[in-house]
């Protein structure tokens, strides 16, 4: 008998303590992402026979394209620890201008139908010669960052930032303000060598 009452009272202290500590004060936690540390930005120049130069940060790697469109100077810029990849083809300029800047516009502009917003910047550095524009493609977007750098006369430089992963504009975005950089450093670097 005592051995009874003793289960009934301990059941009814545990009955009594769960209903206590059930509350409808429980808010979710928002869904977190890592912390990603970046490294200090140190930069080289390419040493490459590409028609143009331009300097990158040490934790990257400039690589030929070899996708199979045998364009010569074609390259990508390789963030690997970030799964990123900036694709540069590059076009000489014969008396189609138009054209280049009509084509690079569009495939800029492809991306509205995921994009919230797409910025441009304008880039003009008349010391070296290079005129350009860089979009900010905003939203979840395959490619959220473009540029194009030009001469206007021989030179068509044409950049697009991809990430290895599905698009969540969320989660990239520390990695992509700081490729970001990276980006405007390039275009601010960059010199054409002749043909």
């Amino acid at each position: 008998m005592i051995k009874e009452q003793l289960i009934i009272r301990i059941s009814a202290i545990t009955f009594i303590v769960f209903l206590l500590s059930c509350s409808n004060n429980y808010a979710p936690k928002p869904r977190g992402y890592f912390r990603i540390s970046f490294p200090e930005k140190n930069y080289s120049a390419t040493d490459t026979t590409l028609p143009y130069v331009f300097e990158i940060p040490q934790y990257a790697r400039l690589k030929p394209d070899n996708t199979g469109a045998n364009e010569p100077y074609w390259t990508n810029l390789d963030f690997p620890q970030y799964g990123a990849r900036i694709h540069i083809s590059y076009k000489p300029v014969e008396n189609n201008l138009y054209q280049l800047l009509e084509d690079n516009r569009e495939l800029a502009f492809k991306h509205t139908v995921k994009a919230d917003a797409i910025k441009e910047q304008l880039f003009g550095n008349p010391e070296n010669n290079v005129y350009g524009i860089l979009y900010e493609i905003q939203g979840n977007t395959a490619s959220p960052a473009q540029f194009f750098v030009t001469d206007s006369t021989d030179h068509f430089l044409r950049g697009s930032l991809y990430f290895n992963t599905v698009p969540n504009k969320d989660s990239i975005a520390p990695v992509l303000d700081f490729i970001k950089q990276d980006i405007i450093h390039l275009m601010e670097t960059l010199n054409w060598k002749s043909l």
